[in-house]
């Protein structure tokens, strides 16, 4: 049983491109995160580069680099760190969310599975056919990138693989705030897990981001909520909650799989 530790959600502006910027700002925030105690921070999604489509393939030779720093600095402070990073792959480019362990060594690499078409992700990224939980000295990881949030499938696919707490890397637009609110406590309930989630703030491109950033317990409870301004929130969250929640409400075990398959329609 992993002991009670901090995690911390970091918020900040991304500028379209500005990759050594935004990065001045992430580690800036990841270092008060580490001052205050915190065991685990989670990132927004694409926080080195933003959406600069046209230029995504270029910017995205920077990621490597970034992986090292953070690697180093993951294992320098005994941190568990997550993010959305822009991938280059041959001629492609994922929206892929890294998780690196305490000992700065990558444990999960999960590339974006659901892309939002109304803002084009589709043209210019190339979508990802896997999602697997990622094993941390924090607990059992599933992987999410913000639009992930409305497909319970995925959620659901973790929680059956033992997940005891989702990370979640987003840009999710000021217009839709109250969705994403109500998605991540959502998926807390559903799944009786934690949920640390990380927005991004202020105007990035044509989208303006109003942050609010959060941590849910099993309960639905929001143990720290962001507002609309850079910085960081933490809370301390107690993993045996999972177990005392799965077991007072035995949701695993009272699935029925034969309920859920598809059945022919009677003529």
């Amino acid at each position: 049983m992993v002991r009670p530790y901090k995690a911390a959600v970091l918020q900040f502006r991304i500028d379209m491109g500005a990759v050594e910027d935004n990065a001045g700002r992430a580690f800036a925030l990841l270092r008060r995160a580490a001052e205050r105690g915190a065991a685990l921070c989670v990132l927004p999604e694409m926080w080195s580069t933003g959406f600069a489509y046209e230029r995504l393939p270029a910017l995205a030779l920077a990621t490597p680099e970034i992986l090292h720093d953070l690697r180093k600095f993951a294992s320098e402070k005994h941190l568990v760190i997550a993010g959305s990073l822009p991938e280059r792959v041959g001629k492609s480019v994922y929206n892929t969310l890294y998780v690196i362990n305490t000992t700065g060594a990558i444990t999960g690499q999960y590339r974006k599975t659901h892309l939002f078409h109304p803002s084009g992700e589709h043209l210019h990224f190339r979508k990802g056919v896997s999602a697997e939980v990622a094993l941390t000295d924090v607990g059992v990881v599933g992987p999410h990138i913000c639009y992930d949030l409305r497909f319970p499938e995925l959620s659901r696919k973790y929680f059956l693989e033992g997940a005891t707490l989702f990370c979640v890397s987003a840009q999710w637009p000021s217009a839709r705030k109250a969705h994403w609110e109500l998605l991540n406590a959502a998926r807390a309930v559903e799944n009786q897990l934690f949920v640390v989630a990380s927005n991004a703030v202020g105007q990035s491109g044509d989208f303006h981001y109003s942050g609010g950033s959060l941590i849910v317990s099993p309960w639905g409870e929001r143990l720290a909520f962001g507002g609309e301004e850079e910085g960081l929130e933490i809370a301390l969250i107690d993993s045996s909650q999972v177990a005392e929640v799965r077991r007072r409400i035995p949701c695993a075990q009272d699935r029925n799989e034969r309920a859920y398959r598809k059945t022919r329609q009677k003529r």
